[in-house]
């Protein structure tokens, strides 16, 4: 693949971003799609999730971003608040080349008045579901008069959640003359039709994705008791990341007690939880403090997490396109991953679809070791700072490590959000750091400290 300084018209200094964010050489959809896109041309693109999609459209939209002029240039419409999350934070750290870009999120979860004041105030680039969009323009709080891109991220899985509608409607209030950008991971007849509502002689591009099957090898299993084939699939591959589906929050909820009574390190998502804990509930997996998530289908999409091993379908989804998302979470980038998925007898009908395509395994075949549990070496600390209070992860590695003495290799991975900084440490340490910060200030400042459960 080219390198990004084969593109034409790239400032060095975000070619220098780039370079220290380890991004050199572009993946297949941002060599089809980047050129193009910079051309003011529209598109109508398949790529799946963990194909760099994010980057293809949000390089140009940076470049393209007149930052004296605060009113919404790019109008980003996503399935779910966490991947707008993530496309803000993916474009955030992109953009910082550019001094005083602004990226705003609207989504539910969060106060409508409070998003309403930050719009109010202005931004160059929105991120938003459609529900919560349409609820702003319903209010008067968001004009997209001066929007001139819209890129839909993960058109069919909105389609699939009901959103043809909003999307249209979204797009009456944008100028006719804008660009549109449309990414797909499947194309279905729905996405046509949406295309050729929105899109203006777009150019239609398809990643090979072949090779990004191949990196996933899918294995289901019958068996009459799903709890014990789980105990067992665990303790047999013995993964250090772990990824498990249950179609209903009742199952998520209860799987992830059993899971937790059984010694392991364990953490949910759903949608019965408000947007802090889904946030954290991510963060914790992502860091490495739990080892197990436990999820709905709210995490089929939208959940950007590198190097989750195994996927383990305890219930079958009826629909094959979630299935595909849902194994999507393992193999990303150049990884190996593994997706396994139980059934019942009962559920052979539904699930003939996997059948067809997985291969078939037996769990007498495997070598259980029964005293193995998934326990993470890490927890996380929270801290009640973050990006308004100006705390950075350098401020509070200095502090960490200088003035507490903590090693930095019991430092994992630090997230910091607007009013909240998540550090994971090892457990070896976390007490410690507890204690001193009663007493220790980080820039000037004492924070007050907490373990995440």
């Amino acid at each position: 693949m080219a390198s990004f300084n084969t593109l034409t018209n790239i400032p060095q200094t975000l070619l220098d971003t780039l370079q220290t964010l380890g991004f050199t050489k572009m993946t297949e959809i941002q060599e089809k799609a980047i050129p193009p896109i910079l051309l003011g041309k529209d598109i109508l693109a398949q790529s799946k999730t963990g194909s760099g999609k994010t980057l293809a459209f949000g390089l140009p939209v940076i470049i393209n971003t007149k930052t004296d002029d605060l009113k919404p240039q790019t109008m980003i419409i996503t399935p779910t608040r966490e991947l707008a999350d993530q496309i803000a934070t993916a474009l955030r750290k992109v953009a910082s080349y550019k001094s005083n870009l602004k990226i705003l999120t609207l989504y539910g979860g969060v106060p409508l008045r409070a998003q309403a004041d930050s719009l109010a105030k202005g931004a160059h680039i929105l991120i938003g579901t459609p529900g919560r969009i349409q609820d702003h323009l319903a209010k008067e709080t968001l004009v997209l008069k001066s929007i001139k891109t819209l890129i839909l991220d993960e058109a069919d899985r909105m389609l699939d959640m009901g959103f043809y509608d909003d999307i249209v409607k979204i797009a009456t209030n944008i100028p006719k003359n804008r660009q549109t950008l449309l990414f797909s991971a499947t194309f279905p007849e729905k996405i046509e039709i949406l295309a050729k509502t929105l899109l203006n002689t777009p150019l239609t591009i398809k990643v090979d994705t072949l090779q990004e099957k191949t990196k996933i090898e899918e294995l289901v299993y019958q068996v009459d008791d799903k709890n014990k084939a789980l105990t067992a699939l665990i303790q047999s591959y013995k993964p250090k990341s772990l990824l498990i589906f249950g179609n209903t929050k009742a199952t998520v909820i209860a799987l992830t007690e059993t899971l937790y009574k059984q010694g392991h390190s364990v953490i949910d998502i759903h949608g019965d939880l408000d947007q802090r804990e889904r946030n954290e509930s991510v963060i914790a997996f992502s860091n490495g403090s739990k080892s197990i998530m436990v999820a709905t289908d709210v995490a089929s999409r939208g959940l950007d997490i590198k190097d989750i091993e195994l996927v383990i379908n305890y219930d079958i989804p009826l629909d094959p396109e979630i299935y595909t998302h849902r194994i999507g979470r393992t193999g990303r980038a150049d990884a190996i991953g593994i997706a396994i998925s139980l059934f019942s007898p009962k559920e052979s009908e539904k699930c003939m679809y996997v059948l067809q395509k997985a291969k078939k395994a037996e769990l007498k075949e495997l070598r259980v070791d029964a005293k193995f549990k998934m326990i993470s070496e890490y927890d996380t600390l929270c801290l009640n700072g973050g990006k308004k209070t100006k705390l950075r992860a350098g401020d509070i590695l200095g502090t960490f490590c200088k003035e507490i003495g903590i090693d930095t290799k019991s430092i994992g991975k630090i997230n910091i959000t607007d009013t909240k900084s998540y550090i994971a440490l090892h457990h070896t340490v976390i007490d410690k750091v507890l204690k001193a910060l009663k007493k220790v200030k980080i820039k000037k400042k004492k924070y007050i400290a907490w373990i995440l459960d």
